[in-house]
C-alpha cells in the first residue's frame, strides 16, 4: 500500500517510482480508500466543478454576505482589471478575483470546497483557475493538481495544524497557499522537490500570521488574505521554477510553523479579541451588523 508520512518519504516514493506528486496521492487514495482509479479521479473533479463554479458565479452575480462586511469585491477586481489599468498580469489578476471571489460564496452560505479550510477557500482554486485559463490546461490536468494540493494539506493535518484557533491564520491561508504553490509547480512541469521548496517558502512568508476576524466572522480580513496568498504561491512557485532552492526543507518549515502558531497568544487565534478585530473600525463595523 502506498502512504507517506512527511515529505522526505513522499519524495522517496516519487523518486523511486519514477511519479510525480499528484500520482503517488492518487495511489495512496486508491489504497486506503479500497476504489479504482477511476472513482478517485471522478469524485476530484466534481470537487473541482464546485471550486470553478464558486470563482466565476460572483463576478456576474455578486451576493452580500450574511454578516455583511464583504460581498462585491470580486466584480470590482474584475470590472477594474478589463479597463486596462490594472497593475497585475494575467495569472495574479485574475487568481486574486476568484480567490476573493470564493470568499464571497462562502459568506453567504453558498457551496465552497474548504482547501484546506473555508476562510482560506479561495487560494487554490484562484491560482489553479487562472492558471488553467492562461495556459490552456485541461481539467485533467486541473484535477491533478488537486491531488497535489491534498498532499500538502494532508501532510500539514498529520503533522500541525490547518486550524486558526491552534495555529493562527499561517496555519489557514499559509498552507492554503503552500498548497497552491506546490501545484501550480507540478503544473507547470516542475520536478516534486521544486514544488515542496514553494510550499516550504510560502510557510517561511506567512511565519506568524495571526488569526483576527472581525466579528469572529469569516469575512474580513480573511477575503483580503486570501488575495494575498494567491500572490505569495505564485512568487513561491516563480522562485522554485527558477531553481532557487529552499534552505529549509518543507518537513522542518512545516514544524516550524506549528511551533510559532502554538506561541501566538490566544486573542490571535480566532477569538476575535485582538487584532482587527479589536481594532476601533472593526469593532464598529460588528456591531453595526450585529
Amino acid at each position: 500500500m502506498v502512504d507517506f508520512k512527511n515529505a522526505e518519504e513522499l519524495l522517496v516514493l516519487c523518486s523511486r517510482n519514477g511519479q510525480r506528486i499528484s500520482e503517488v496521492m492518487k495511489q495512496r487514495e486508491c489504497d486506503l480508500g479500497e476504489v479504482s482509479m477511476e472513482q478517485v479521479c471522478s469524485r476530484m473533479q466534481a470537487v473541482w466543478e464546485i471550486m470553478r463554479q464558486s470563482a466565476l458565479t460572483p463576478l456576474h452575480t455578486p451576493v452580500k454576505s450574511v454578516g455583511g462586511l464583504i460581498g462585491g469585491e470580486a466584480g470590482k477586481l474584475k470590472k477594474h482589471q478589463s479597463s486596462g489599468k490594472s497593475i497585475c498580469g494575467e495569472v495574479l489578476g485574475q487568481g486574486i478575483a476568484y480567490a476573493m471571489a470564493v470568499l464571497e460564496v462562502n459568506a453567504s452560505m453558498g457551496v465552497i470546497v474548504a482547501a484546506p479550510t473555508a476562510g482560506s477557500a479561495g487560494i487554490v482554486p484562484g491560482i489553479l483557475l487562472a492558471l488553467q485559463q492562461a495556459y490552456h490546461c485541461t481539467d485533467e490536468q486541473m484535477t491533478d493538481a488537486l491531488f497535489h494540493a491534498g498532499a500538502i494539506g494532508y501532510l500539514a493535518m498529520r503533522n500541525a495544524t490547518v486550524a486558526g484557533a491552534v495555529g493562527g491564520c499561517q496555519a489557514e491561508v499559509g498552507v492554503a497557499a503552500a498548497m497552491a504553490a506546490g501545484a501550480a509547480v507540478e503544473l507547470m512541469g516542475g520536478e516534486p522537490r521544486q514544488s515542496l521548496d514553494a510550499a516550504a517558502t510560502v510557510l517561511m512568508n506567512m511565519l506568524g500570521l495571526v488569526c483576527d476576524p472581525v466579528g469572529g466572522l469569516v469575512e474580513y480580513p480573511c477575503q483580503n488574505r486570501n488575495a494575498a496568498g494567491v500572490a505569495n504561491a505564485l512568487i513561491a512557485a516563480e522562485l522554485a521554477l527558477s531553481g532557487i532552492r529552499q534552505l529549509i526543507p518543507f518537513d522542518e518549515m512545516l514544524d516550524t510553523m506549528y511551533q510559532v502558531g502554538k506561541r501566538i497568544p490566544y486573542e490571535l487565534r480566532e477569538t476575535a479579541l485582538g487584532g482587527c478585530a479589536a481594532s476601533p473600525s472593526g469593532c464598529r463595523s460588528c456591531h453595526g451588523h450585529g
